[in-house]
């Protein structure tokens, strides 16, 4: 069985970012006959500190966070994630799916807007370089919106590849930034079907990168019922699900999944334990 461990802070289910009522309000309680597993363990964010914070954001970033409401749980949120990168790294686990009550796409080096603060992902990437051989590494961001903060804060280095489902066409000169637009697809047809498809045919992309860690921002904020809609519905999320774990292994990688956007608290209950418990069972 694959080692799971779970991100999460109580803080989450509380003051979790850019909710209607709150979308984190059935957690950790959701997640109680995962927990039963010998192989999942829940695992308390910790606060990152600001020494690390500042390896990627420009030192201003602290003060406009500090003021900001939607940043109260940013230090934990980052923290999440950057523990849950390194355990991978370490192999105290196989899989990790971290929570967030502020999000991390949007963060650029001096600048962050949508309830994103600080940038989880690309902060624990420049960590985990510190302590592992790790070097290479693969996002998949099938959030509604561009991730522009990590796109920033990548774009010039050559051992990450970017690859963003959004409202863009873009491909960079070295291939390792792609944008897809996921928003022009066909009236008539399946949204659910026709998004899968995108997600399958670029994630053929990755392998010839050969990373060492896969990373999947999944955000729900594009289902039908949700702000960033663009009709999806939870079967969707399952067979992306899949789809990157089938990427993970075919590569012999580890998968970390990171939470994004998505404002409903039923969603959240309906996706996210069906998504731990298919990487627990995979």
């Amino acid at each position: 069985m694959k080692r799971i461990g779970i991100y999460y802070h109580p803080s989450f289910s509380r003051k979790s970012y850019m909710t209607i009522g709150n979308r984190l309000r059935d957690f950790p309680e959701a997640l109680a006959p995962l927990l039963a597993r010998p192989n999942v363990r829940l695992i308390e964010s910790p606060p990152v500190s600001e020494e690390l914070v500042l390896k990627v954001h420009a030192p201003e970033m602290l003060t406009q966070v500090a003021h900001d409401g939607f940043c109260s749980t940013a230090y934990e949120s980052v923290g999440g994630v950057v523990a849950g990168m390194v355990d991978l790294a370490t192999g105290e686990i196989d899989r990790a799916f971290c929570f967030i009550g502020a999000g991390g796409h949007h963060a650029g080096y001096r600048q962050f807007w949508g309830a994103c603060c600080f940038n989880d992902v690309v902060i624990a990437l420049t960590h985990t370089r510190e302590i592992s051989p790790w070097r290479r590494f693969a996002i998949v961001d099938t959030d509604a919106h561009h991730g522009d903060g990590t796109r920033q804060l990548v774009r010039d280095d050559p051992e990450v590849f970017h690859l963003c489902f959004c409202g863009l066409n873009f491909t960079s000169d070295d291939r390792t930034k792609v944008d897809v637009n996921a928003y022009r697809m066909n009236p008539h047809a399946d949204p659910d079907a026709q998004y899968v498809d995108l997600v399958r045919q670029n994630l053929t992309l990755i392998p010839a990168f050969k990373p060492d860690l896969l990373i999947w921002y999944y955000g729900f904020d594009t289902h039908r019922d949700d702000y960033g809609s663009i009709g999806l519905t939870e079967p969707a999320y399952f067979a992306i699900c899949d789809l990157m774990l089938a990427a993970a292994a075919g590569m012999g990688v580890p998968l970390m999944v990171v939470l994004a956007g998505g404002s409903m608290s039923h969603l959240a209950t309906a996706t996210i334990p069906e998504i731990i418990r298919r990487l627990a069972e995979t």
